[in-house]
């Protein structure tokens, strides 16, 4: 927390502008694409990228980066390129709204879907920044729709808040998603937030309240041992996916902790529509980014969502809520507040209703 006092009274006393303090702050590359930074006077800093799905690209508390950006970055639009030439990297890259998982073709239409979908390459419209105080606390958010839609096809619709509060490290990231067809549209979604150094090197461990843990596949199950443990890079390393099924509150309310003793990233969400945790563990040698990632589904493509009964069809009309809120926990007695609210909710949450014994090697 800042070592200043920030309430309502002392703040006016010193500036007529709280923009010292707090702001989302506009801003054009030279490639044209836009920015907003971000910043809270906690020592976190943001920067929104709106011409890819208003996703959280650099990120850094105190001038210690929390995540791994790709060589170039952030790189503009194309949906002539994949995927992976145009993957980022940053705190948070959002896979959807129609598919997340491996490259396919439709079983039954034979439409080609890329890896993890087009959501990251769709631009913001109505973005705009709110700031005021809320009783005791001064928010700044920025808000903006999404638009995944086609003539004769899928009508999805996302309305995205990235919310600051004054003095807090902490960012809240709320998605409302809708369909605004008049038939039922396949949805996924996955928020896959990026790690990198120095949050994650040899030593860092994730802390995860659930009651199991599955491979992806068979380099996963070798190392299903070591899941909750970090290593140095290494040349040419296979990337390492589990499946968590999670422990909530009484409140769906799930939460991970990852880090060292004196240094780490909370991660909460709500599992009312996202009861999925995806861990993603890449220690290659230069791109060292490991993901930890909510999601109403797990990254397997739509063709096998199908066939197991995961797959979430979004009705004509429904609306989903979806709530993340990312933590810096800086210092040993921070670390120890959050990892002990992670050990309650080992002793006392329930398991989420998920099935993926289709997993099982």
């Amino acid at each position: 927390m800042p070592s200043f006092d920030l309430n309502q009274e002392t703040l006016a006393q010193h500036s007529s502008d709280m923009r010292q303090f707090i702001d989302w702050r506009p801003a054009t590359l030279d490639n044209g694409m836009r920015v907003l930074e971000g910043y809270n006077s906690s020592g976190l800093t943001l920067t929104l990228l709106p011409d890819r799905g208003l996703d959280i690209w650099l990120a850094a508390h105190n001038g210690r980066p929390l995540t791994w950006i790709s060589q170039g970055a952030p790189h503009t639009a194309d949906f002539g390129a994949g995927w992976l030439r145009l993957f980022n990297g940053g705190l948070l890259v959002t896979c959807g709204l129609r598919h997340v998982g491996p490259p396919e073709t439709d079983a039954r239409s034979g439409q080609f879907r890329d890896l993890h979908g087009d959501y990251s390459l769709l631009r913001a419209y109505n973005v705009a920044v709110q700031r005021g105080w809320r009783q005791e606390q001064y928010v700044a958010e920025v808000t903006g729709e999404i638009a995944e839609a086609a003539l004769f096809g899928e009508q999805l619709h996302l309305t995205r808040t990235v919310r600051l509060v004054l003095g807090e490290p902490t960012v809240e990231i709320v998605d409302v998603v809708e369909n605004r067809d008049d038939a039922p549209a396949p949805f996924m979604l996955l928020h896959h937030f990026n790690f990198g150094y120095p949050l994650v090197r040899a030593g860092v461990e994730l802390h995860v309240a659930s009651s199991a843990v599955m491979p992806r596949d068979l380099t996963a199950a070798a190392a299903l041992h070591d899941w909750p443990h970090y290593h140095s890079a290494t040349s040419r390393h296979l990337e390492e996916v589990f499946f968590h099924q999670v422990l909530t509150d009484v409140d769906r309310q799930a939460q991970v902790w990852l880090g060292s003793p004196t240094f780490g990233l909370l991660l909460e969400w709500d599992t009312t529509y996202e009861p999925y945790l995806t861990q993603w563990k890449n220690f290659r040698l230069g791109s060292y980014v490991c993901g930890v990632e909510p999601g109403n589904c797990v990254p397997e493509g739509q063709n096998r969502a199908s066939r197991s009964g995961r797959l979430v069809q979004l009705a004509p009309g429904a609306r989903h809520i979806f709530r993340n809120r990312l933590t810096v926990t800086d210092g040993a007695e921070a670390v120890a507040f959050a990892r002990a609210h992670l050990d309650a909710l080992r002793t006392r949450g329930q398991p989420v209703a998920i099935d993926l014994t289709d997993y099982a090697l």
